[in-house]
């Protein structure tokens, strides 16, 4: 395998060349032709993610396809904007010159995807690599296998590995995928293994963006529309049972309306995912694996033993990889639940007297991927903005942010380095190079030696510079 996967790298290494070539309407074409291939095989993905991770149609169509289909949409739409060169302004050193930047392709790009959703999390970054002009290898992760399976044969049907590669496997295909030049990696997964990753690209001076998560906070104070917030914060925990990188991974909540937020989340989940008392399979996906449940199970029993209340749920079903969803309140700040990302469909929830308590939590952990704002007090709203760091935030609602191509999703620092989606991912593939047309009136001449009779020159090129 590490033979054959150096073979394709060398391939596309000579063909980059020729795709940075390539004009709009190309890329258009590749744009296209790869949605044709998507709609056509849209029964397999729909059949690989029910597999996978027990994916309702529905929830697949939304959080995976139509994604992908949005994206790249908004790509066809706008690449020919993207790709043309932006002026510039000028400076004493080019008073009479061309400014511009170019966008170029960075190369062969590398793009490792995770398992949670593992169709829009490899295409949503592939869209933006062609649109950028750039080959490509693929690495899905090895946990969603049929998943992965679809996506290799889909890629092999449209396209000529010199430009766009997939290679199955387990973590001893990334490692040799890690030790090639790439000109570029992107990375979706965690923290810890994002590390990794950096790592591995600082070797061979390789740029990467890195998509990872950590823990996303929702803060409720006491003007938040309680019922509304519980529902929708039910409802982001909770699609795709918990795994998702941007799902609110615990909730601060003040004091005094803990009671109101226990009762109107459990109604709320009630509601989105329980059929006559007992949870809907159909609707609710389970854990991808036996190792990411017991890890789960244990943070739960962790979680209780350090003191927890169990507010509700708590029950598994290990034969079919289903946790219920889970609620905790009086949650020690010091468990483990309270320190690594929970990736599943339990959630704490801490109070606070007031809002700086809230704040200052945040700012005692790692800076998340995501953070949420239930209130209805602009006052408040700018307070947590301002005193807080986060990769994205959305007030009063979750998730939402994600979907929209005109902002940028990133994360920061320990959640993330860099952005992507619309002209954000075009330009996470694209190398913004500076380009400068000198006139015949260039005034950088002035600066040459000899310098003993241009002394006199300093103070006025202080000022004008």
């Amino acid at each position: 395998m590490e033979q054959e996967i150096k073979s394709v790298f060398d391939l596309q290494q000579k063909h980059k060349f020729s795709l940075r070539k390539t004009d709009a309407r190309t890329r258009i074409g590749k744009l296209k032709l790869l949605k044709q291939a998507l709609v056509n095989a849209e029964e397999a993905i729909f059949n690989a993610l029910e597999k996978d991770l027990r994916k309702n149609r529905f929830e697949t169509a939304v959080t995976e396809l139509y994604f992908t289909y949005a994206e790249i949409d908004h790509a066809i739409k706008q690449i020919k904007a993207w790709m043309r060169p932006k002026s510039a302004g000028r400076t004493m050193s080019n008073l009479f010159a061309g400014n511009k930047i170019y966008y170029e392709p960075r190369g062969v790009c590398l793009i490792i995807a995770p398992w949670n959703y593992p169709l829009q999390l490899i295409m949503s970054p592939l869209v933006s690599a062609i649109a950028a002009g750039n080959c490509a290898v693929l690495k899905p992760s090895e946990l969603s296998e049929a998943t992965a399976g679809v996506i290799s044969k889909l890629i092999a049907a449209i396209f000529e590995p010199r430009e766009i590669a997939c290679f199955e496997g387990d973590a001893d295909v990334s490692t040799a995928l890690l030790k090639l030049p790439f000109d570029h990696i992107f990375f979706t997964g965690s923290t810890a293994i994002g590390k990794v990753v950096m790592e591995a690209a600082a070797k061979n001076l390789t740029s990467v963006t890195l998509e990872l998560g950590g823990k996303s906070p929702a803060i409720v104070d006491g003007t938040a529309d309680i019922k509304k917030a519980a529902e929708k914060i039910a409802w982001g925990k909770l699609v795709n049972a918990g795994q998702t990188c941007i799902a609110p991974d615990y909730v601060m909540i003040e004091e005094n309306r803990l009671n109101d937020f226990v009762e109107h989340y459990k109604n709320a989940v009630q509601k989105l995912f329980f059929d006559d008392g007992r949870i809907n399979k159909k609707d609710y996906a389970k854990i991808i694996n036996g190792k990411q449940f017991s890890r789960l199970n244990n943070l739960k029993e962790q979680a209780i033993a350090d003191g927890a209340r169990l507010a509700f749920g708590g029950e598994i079903d290990e034969k079919s990889q289903t946790m219920l969803p889970t609620l905790l309140t009086s949650v020690n700040k010091k468990s483990i639940i309270m320190q690594e990302e929970i990736f599943g469909p339990v959630l704490p929830v801490i109070t606070f007297k007031n809002l700086q308590e809230a704040i200052d939590l945040v700012n005692s952990k790692n800076k998340p991927l995501a953070l949420y704002i239930f209130s209805h007090k602009k006052q408040n709203q700018d307070k947590i903005i301002m005193e807080t760091s986060a990769g994205g935030t959305c007030v009063n609602d979750v998730l939402v942010h994600i979907s929209n191509p005109n902002l940028p999703f990133g994360g920061v620092n320990s959640s993330g380095m860099g952005s992507c989606h619309g002209i954000f991912g075009f330009k996470t593939f694209s190398h913004e190079r500076a380009v400068v047309f000198q006139s015949k009136l260039g005034v950088t001449k002035m600066v040459y030696p000899p310098y003993g009779k241009k002394m006199g020159l300093l103070k006025w090129l202080k000022k004008l510079m």
